[in-house]
């Protein structure tokens, strides 16, 4: 019989989360996006409309696609590559559903949203790389 811890861990995205995720206005135009992506070094910007709300997310496949198209340097707006209604999460859910979440839906980036649905957060599968790696480290550090 294979053993089951007898509590789970209460972690939530709230946890892990990077706060005060990186967005464009829906106005904004895709080189906008990508200049914002480059100078913070990150894989994603969220679009939002005029009311600080989440519409969609912009990744490097994106940029890619809007590359391969010929849409740079014209002033194509966002809307334009968005991917629109993203998959999102809650700051209460656990770890484990937003990884699952993703998992299930192959997303790379979950945008987090309050009530309102605003972004409050994102979480990457670089996030998530970085809980295994510091899980890791305490599975060998605690075995020395």
């Amino acid at each position: 019989m294979a053993w089951k811890p007898k509590r789970k861990a209460p972690l939530k995205l709230e946890d892990f989360m990077v706060r005060n995720p990186v967005s464009v206005p829906d106005t904004a135009t895709i080189e906008d996006a990508v200049r914002l992506m480059w100078e913070n070094r990150i894989g994603s910007v969220l679009v939002v409309d005029g009311e600080g709300k989440l519409r969609g997310i912009i990744t490097q496949r994106d940029v890619l696609y809007a590359a391969h198209r010929g849409l740079m340097g014209k002033g194509v707006s966002v809307k334009e590559i968005m991917s629109e209604n993203p998959i999102t999460g809650k700051p209460t859910d656990s770890l484990e559903e937003a990884t699952r979440r993703m998992r299930v839906n192959d997303v790379s980036h979950l945008p987090v949203v309050n009530e309102e649905g605003k972004p409050i957060g994102i979480f990457s599968m670089r996030d998530v790389i970085d809980i295994f790696m510091l899980l890791l480290g305490a599975l060998f550090s605690s075995s020395s």
